[in-house]
């Protein structure tokens, strides 16, 4: 496979990844060469660009989808677009690490970029691990695909450029589904976490993340407003912030805590914990 170098230029990935080892001396008890591998990573793979996207004005604005201009800036998006998403990724890939048992895989369910198969390569030894990783988007895949091969980690992950409703799961160890499900028709979402609970052995993990919705107006408005100011500090401009509101709308359809909850039990979750909250935005733990 061959890959183009582009510019350099201040990389918002590689600060991600520092930003994964905020808690250094720690991070390096885990793993002896996690702040080198850090820096490796901040000084490799593909530079991403800023998001400017919805900076100009679009009549009509088109319908959000994850094509490759979004490729480009989804590091730089959704840091700006999701609290504490740098927080996520680096205690779902020490969940991963800590619970993965031998002979079982992990499966990132709307990958994206990568960011998780990387944040696991910086704690878990070349072949440590197994990963199917799944998007339906091939820009997202590319850029997944240059990391892996810039930092010499391809062996035991797989990138998979397929519907996350259509793929073959077995012996899970772990499934991660990051601000994936909302993007899932509802009707089609229990299918989904039956086939994962189906999918993971007995013990195993469904981590996932989502923005929801409450189900009190007043406090959704709340959460709403809070969640514009959060983009806002982040340099979002009130014409970003709208049109991207639009471009989401019908594109991402949030559900409630409770309506979660009841799809997991329905399911066959037997523990299901919520271990980070902010506003509207929510992580779970699950196990079978």
């Amino acid at each position: 496979m061959t890959y183009n170098r582009r510019p350099c230029r201040i990389d918002p990935v590689g600060a991600f990844f520092i930003f994964l080892r905020l808690d250094s001396q720690r991070a390096a008890a885990e793993q002896p060469d996690q702040a080198r591998f850090d820096v490796m990573l901040a000084a490799t793979g593909i530079i991403m660009g800023k998001d400017t996207i919805y900076r100009t004005a679009k009549t009509p604005v088109p319908p959000f989808e994850f094509d490759a201009a979004v490729a480009d800036v989804f590091d730089d998006m959704i840091h700006r677009s999701v609290p504490m998403y740098g927080e996520i990724i680096r205690r779902q890939a020490q969940l991963v690490v800590r619970s993965l048992r031998p002979g079982t895989r992990v499966y990132d369910l709307g990958c994206s970029t990568g960011n998780l198969a990387m944040a696991l390569c910086g704690r878990m030894p070349a072949g440590a691990f197994e990963m199917v990783a799944v998007d339906n988007s091939q820009p997202m895949l590319d850029i997944f695909e240059k990391r892996l091969h810039d930092a010499g980690r391809p062996a035991g992950i797989t990138p998979l450029c397929c519907d996350i409703r259509r793929v073959n799961m077995e012996r899970a160890g772990a499934v991660v589904v990051n601000f994936t499900l909302q993007f899932i028709p509802p009707g089609d979402r229990d299918a989904l976490l039956k086939r994962i609970h189906e999918a993971l052995v007995p013990g195993g993990m469904l981590l996932f993340s989502e923005k929801t919705v409450h189900p009190n107006q007043a406090l959704s408005d709340l959460q709403v407003d809070f969640y514009y100011r959060f983009k806002r500090e982040n340099g979002y401009s009130d014409l970003e912030i709208s049109q991207k509101r639009e471009a989401l709308e019908n594109v991402l359809v949030p559900e409630t805590v409770a309506t979660h909850h009841e799809r997991l039990r329905r399911c066959g979750f037997s523990g299901i914990d919520i271990w980070l909250k902010w506003f509207n935005f929510c992580s779970w733990i699950c196990t079978k």
